[in-house]
């Protein structure tokens, strides 16, 4: 089968794949945009969306509409069910995509953005109602429990992080960690405390864990698990944050690219660089991300603007690295 070639290759088509495809393509580059599923990734998830500048309130499946339209108005080729199994880079520099489908194309660079994906606790009604109570993300969904009383689960850092912003807008934060103690940084677990002893609206239970969620049509109360003492009990709650840690969906990246402890793609040879030549990063799958929409539209621009650098400039891969500014021009 006679391999396909582009100038670019993208792999994943979320919020940041999609943007590096709409400046791609109006650079005139052919640009093929690749997603084992379909365009938007976990955004699709996310029933409102009011923190992305421009759109005062839009549903995640509607603003991933829109830019799929807009990038395949500038001619990307979009190409779904199909999953990356291989990415090497040849001996005359150009870059090979293998898929499952047995299909391979060549590309003379490529963008991983392949995202992330919650981790999730698996417990009955998780699942069910996720958008519809369950969220995974305070700073994106905090606004939306004004007034409510909200659980939160995990011990890290975002998780003492984002309660301490869930407490500015719920009337009760309930925080629970299976452990005695949380896995968050001090200065973190110190700022809790004192959040929680100035506002009365944080209370912090240890050594528990979340055993199942439940409502109807909407969160209405979870059952909790006392370690302890053994006894599990009901709470009433209008809303359960999930701040258990995030998956990068990196696994075919194994040996192919260098990867953190986590998973995410490490950026040795700039900011948005991976360790292969041709190949940039851009949005949650790598290392230090902020894991926000706009963050990862902003990641997938400047990759995009980089490749142009790259192409224009023979030497560019290692002419610059982290220490010295970008030109666009």
């Amino acid at each position: 089968m006679a391999k396909e070639s582009h100038d670019i290759i993208i792999i994943g088509a979320g919020p940041a794949g999609l943007a590096a495809a709409l400046y791609t393509s109006r650079d005139r580059y052919s640009t093929l945009l690749l997603d084992k599923f379909a365009p938007g990734g976990q955004i699709n998830l996310t029933d409102r969306i009011e923190n992305y500048p421009g759109f005062e309130r839009i549903s995640g499946a509607d603003l991933v509409a829109n830019m799929t339209r807009q990038t395949q108005a500038f001619g990307v080729e979009l190409k779904t069910s199909a999953e990356v199994v291989g990415l090497s880079r040849r001996d005359d520099s150009l870059l090979e995509v293998s898929l499952t489908d047995k299909t391979t194309h060549l590309s003379r660079a490529v963008i991983l953005a392949p995202g992330s994906d919650y981790r999730k606790l698996g417990v009955p009604g998780e699942e069910g109602f996720t958008g519809s109570g369950v969220s995974y993300c305070g700073t994106c969904d905090a606004p939306f429990f004004k007034g409510k009383h909200v659980l939160a689960v995990g011990g890290g850092n975002v998780a003492v992080e984002d309660t301490i912003h869930l407490s500015k807008f719920a009337a009760k934060v309930t925080i629970i960690h299976r452990r005695d103690e949380f896995r968050a940084t001090p200065v973190l677990v110190e700022e809790l405390l004192s959040t929680a002893k100035n506002s009365g609206n944080i209370e912090i239970l240890y050594s528990h864990t979340l055993s199942e969620i439940k409502g109807s049509g909407k969160v209405q109360s979870v059952t909790l698990l006392n370690k302890k003492t053994g006894e599990s009990f009901d709470l009433s709650v209008d809303g359960v944050f999930m701040f258990v840690g995030m998956v990068p969906n990196t696994k075919f990246l194994d040996g192919i690219v260098e990867l953190n402890d986590n998973g995410y793609i490490r950026t040795p040879a700039g900011r948005l660089r991976s360790s292969m030549q041709g190949v940039f990063v851009a949005g949650d799958c790598r290392e230090s991300a902020a894991m926000q929409l706009a963050t990862a539209c902003g990641d997938g621009v400047e990759a995009a603007l980089l490749i142009r650098q790259y192409f224009r400039e023979p030497d560019f891969w290692t002419k610059h690295d982290q220490t010295q500014p970008n030109s666009w021009a």
